[in-house]
């Protein structure tokens, strides 16, 4: 497996690549419900996630993974953990969770309850220890800045401070920007962008939450490529910031459906990241039609394996979609991960950890076959 980027001049993405997270492991999870029903310290629950993190860092680059994450075993959610320590941000309790097919999430946001920045942060540190672990190029992974606003939009936004939104997507997109520099001064040269708000715009259902509630779903789009132009127009050349897309992904069930065609042209040529991880799993995300819109000098990380899922794939069934997906747009811009992390929230989807393991393998194996 070659350990160079497939863009040249980039660190990442890789033929086999992942997209972040990882399930908890015993330890960790002991530790963290010890941590919170007051039995152990913050000190003493660290000691366990740098011991499981030294461990797990080992286990990715022993199977050949090149692009190395934490696993995000430092956080509860995905997003909400890098959102509520930005400045002006406060963690709430809600009457309900995000209702997911047969499941709702625990009931919690962040709010915004004064000016939004960017003046220190946990991840800076757990991104320089991911560092100093591994080997291989360490993936830090944050929620793009769309993230704040699509979940509650103006019902957790203190309008006082922002009457006008242009002002809150202004200091959002500003402290992304600054949150994007001291990665890059940490030593970050390898960023991913994690989203659901641009796959979920393809799905009628959520088109009409967002209008329901006051915002324009045919422009929301729009302002949110804007708000990552903002946060990563100042990246140096050998940083590469990909973007996650994903329809929901908690307890292996999802939100929303629909394939990428009305947003394609938009995320590929008005967002200036540097590749794409994208699901395919199954019939919901659509075909590969919208790849057309890949320009040159992109990648797309194909999202062919379920994270959803324990059941291994056929390994000529993922070859032959990356013939299909090959159709649309050339072989030298694809790469291979599974179409999601595999514990979005510390809760984790319903596999086995040897069951997650062996799909990351045949990723790495199907993408040595295929591309040397």
């Amino acid at each position: 497996m070659a350990t160079t980027s497939v863009l040249a001049g980039k660190t990442g993405p890789f033929r086999a690549d992942q997209v972040g997270s990882l399930l908890r492991s015993a330890p960790l999870k002991e530790a963290r419900a010890a941590r919170a029903a007051g039995r152990i310290d913050a000190d003493a629950l660290r000691e366990v996630e740098n011991r499981e993190i030294e461990a797990l860092i080992a286990k990715q680059e022993s199977i050949g993974l090149k692009g190395i994450t934490d696993g995000e075993y430092r956080r509860s959610w995905w997003h909400y953990d890098f959102l509520w320590q930005l400045d002006g941000i406060e963690r709430v309790e809600l009457d309900q969770g995000i209702q997911f097919a047969g499941v709702q999430t625990k009931a919690e946001a962040p709010r915004v309850v004064g000016k939004i920045g960017f003046s220190s942060h946990p991840f800076v540190e757990h991104f320089k220890f991911l560092k100093a672990h591994t080997r291989e190029t360490p993936k830090m992974t944050i929620p793009s800045p769309s993230m704040l606003h699509y979940r509650g939009g103006r019902k957790l936004i203190n309008m006082g401070l922002y009457p006008n939104m242009d002002d809150y997507y202004r200091d959002l997109g500003e402290a992304y920007r600054k949150a994007v520099t001291a990665l890059y001064d940490a030593g970050c040269r390898y960023l991913q962008l994690d989203d659901v708000s641009f796959a979920y715009l393809c799905d009628p259902e959520q088109k009409k939450m967002l209008a329901d509630r006051g915002d324009d779903p045919d422009h929301q789009a729009v302002i949110y490529a804007g708000m990552v132009e903002a946060a990563i127009r100042d990246r140096p050349r050998d940083m590469t910031v990909t973007m996650h897309l994903c329809r929901g992904n908690f307890r292996s069930t999802f939100v929303a459906s629909g394939g990428y065609e009305p947003i394609a042209e938009l995320l590929f040529n008005a967002m200036p990241v540097d590749a794409y991880f994208m699901e395919w799993d199954t019939e919901r995300a659509g075909g590969f039609e919208p790849l057309r819109f890949l320009p040159k000098g992109k990648a797309v990380v194909l999202g062919l394996v379920t994270s959803k899922s324990g059941v291994l794939e056929k390994k000529d069934d993922i070859r032959r979609r990356i013939e299909e997906a090959s159709r649309h747009a050339p072989i030298e811009q694809l790469c291979l991960s599974a179409q999601c992390g595999f514990a979005s929230t510390e809760e984790g989807n319903v596999l086995a950890e040897d069951e997650q393991w062996r799909k990351l393998e045949m990723i790495v194996d199907i993408a040595r076959d295929t591309w040397e």
